[in-house]
């Protein structure tokens, strides 16, 4: 039986006008960010999943909690859904890197599997880790809808991996997630769909 996964990347932290890479970084949500907070509790209050999971990472759990005092459920953490750790371009803008190793931004936007900022998590690493974890998720919870919290980039890998997607496309496939946007998966085993991409948290499941 399909499990159905509503996957909600975490609320604005206060990197998001900058577009900082966060990664394993702990940076904490905007008032913007706990609004979406709150949106994303009412999405899941008419969604009614019967379980609400979260990467460990600030950002992600206190987007979460809204929803798990919503629903009446425990917040489940679950390590494998942090975020991907960007190396060299931790805490920083691409034009910050770019101002003192050009190449390195050029190599990444060129392919972001075999140009990956150096000293980063490896990006098939992070996406079998994330699809092990959603894999894992769906296998407690057949044939019921359970919300998770997590992070763009280790999302949109791991949407690639699931989906058959090859990872490095994963930029262009998936463009952009929103902040507390939700995008819905049905697993079994192996098997995956797409049911929504990107949804608003505003509006209703």
């Amino acid at each position: 039986m399909f499990a159905r996964l509503l996957v909600a990347r975490h609320g604005q932290t206060e990197w998001h006008a900058e577009n900082r890479y966060a990664g394993s970084s702990d940076v904490a949500l905007t008032e913007e960010g706990l609004k979406q907070a709150d949106e994303l509790a009412g999405f899941a209050a008419a969604a009614r999943p019967t379980a609400v999971f979260c990467s460990p990472q600030s950002r992600a759990r206190r987007t979460a909690e809204p929803s798990a005092k919503a629903l009446g459920l425990p917040l489940r953490v679950v390590d494998e859904l942090r975020e991907v750790h960007f190396g060299l371009m931790e805490g920083r803008t691409r034009d910050e890197l770019a101002a003192t190793d050009p190449d390195a931004v050029a190599r990444f936007l060129a392919d972001p599997v075999t140009g990956a900022f150096p000293g980063s998590e490896p990006t098939a690493d992070a996406a079998a880790r994330g699809a092990k974890a959603l894999r894992g998720i769906a296998a407690e919870a057949p044939g019921e809808t359970v919300l998770v919290v997590a992070h763009n980039t280790l999302i949109r890998l791991t949407l690639c991996a699931l989906l058959g997607i090859p990872l490095e496309t994963y930029r262009t496939v998936f463009p952009r997630l929103d902040n507390a946007a939700v995008t819905e998966i049905a697993i079994d085993g192996t098997r995956t769909g797409l049911l929504r991409l990107n949804q608003p948290a505003r509006t209703r499941y």
